[in-house]
């Protein structure tokens, strides 16, 4: 009989085959403490809360952890995603229950500050635009293009949050001849200049003074759609602006208004308010704008090691010992 009981969320189509279909990969810390893994169908609350209320921990794939849910969990000591987003479970719920939650902040941001930057040259060099220049035959257009805009080296980067992700970017962008800037009021501007970065004083200030514009704020109830049209009309209209954090942390009607009107020159998004995009969001028409589906954390070593990490997450703290990434540590105290 298993020492313990972890459930998860059920998943189907490619979700369910990155890094293991079958929980291997999770199943590498949990089996030697003797936890057995029992996928539930997530689908219907009161249905998956019958077979949950028992649970030791939650590995948060597929399933939506509501106050309803948390509250009446009776066990359990753990919820443990394979993200670096948290968004799937109530956090203060979690904490009020006694339960802690953990991420996974680390292990895929180098590929995550690739991509940004990766969106920021290709954006800035019009990279599409130059493909479909050659792809239907006007070939001195190109060079006509490119000769409206400046040289990137001196432009300014401005990053929205300086967390993880940032602080990598910040060494690519350099290398670039890039001068970088960011607001973060919760981290100390010590910590930004140990990176050579400029501390703003305001969202504002950053915004009027970026060449380009990259966010990276956490989605919370808080940040829902905290970048909002005034943002956008506070930029420069040869700003470039960049998401590779949370869509829904942007009021993508307004960025779409912004590329319309010509309030910013052009746009790189990874992430967007509705996920896969509908087919009719005006940003699949747009020439200034490189798209890409949610992908900036994918590689071959992403996914298998983030659901190892969420295994090995768990299986510490149902032996007692403290995780390496809670995102409420005060339930450890």
């Amino acid at each position: 009989m298993a020492t313990f009981k972890v459930i998860t969320g059920k998943m189907s189509g490619f979700l369910a085959d990155l890094g293991g279909a079958n929980y291997e990969m999770e199943r590498e810390a949990l089996e030697s403490i003797g936890a057995e893994i029992v996928v539930l169908d997530a689908s219907d609350e009161d249905a998956f809360l019958a077979q949950a209320k028992d649970a030791d921990a939650i590995i948060g794939r597929g399933v939506r952890l509501t106050p309803k849910i948390l509250a009446a969990l009776q066990k359990c000591k753990v919820i443990a995603g394979s993200g670096v987003g948290f968004d799937y479970v109530d956090v203060p719920a979690a904490t009020r229950a006694g339960i802690v939650v953990t991420n996974v902040p680390d292990v895929f941001i180098e590929e995550v500050a690739d991509h940004a930057m990766t969106l920021l040259l290709g954006c800035w060099r019009r990279l599409i635009t130059q493909d479909r220049i050659v792809r239907e035959g006007r070939w001195g257009e190109g060079r006509q293009e490119l000769s409206k805009h400046a040289r990137l080296q001196g432009q300014t980067l401005g990053f929205v949050s300086f967390g993880n992700i940032p602080r990598l970017i910040t060494k690519r962008a350099k290398a670039f001849g890039l001068q970088v800037i960011a607001f973060d009021p919760f981290i100390h501007e010590h910590v930004m200049q140990q990176y050579e970065v400029g501390v703003t004083g305001s969202l504002q200030e950053l915004l009027q003074a970026s060449d380009f514009v990259s966010m990276h704020v956490p989605l919370s109830p808080g940040t829902q759609a905290m970048f909002t049209e005034p943002h956008f009309r506070a930029m420069k209209p040869t700003a470039i602006f960049i998401n590779t954090g949370r869509g829904p942390t942007v009021d993508e009607k307004a960025l779409i208004k912004a590329l319309q009107e010509g309030w910013i020159a052009g746009a790189g998004l990874d992430v967007f308010e509705q996920e896969p995009v509908d087919t009719n969001n005006p940003l699949l028409k747009m020439a200034n704008v490189i798209l890409s589906a949610h992908v900036a954390s994918a590689s071959s070593r992403m996914m298998p090691e983030a659901r190892r990490r969420a295994g090995r997450e768990i299986a510490s703290v149902l032996q007692g010992r403290r995780p390496l990434s809670p995102v409420n540590p005060q339930v450890l105290k």
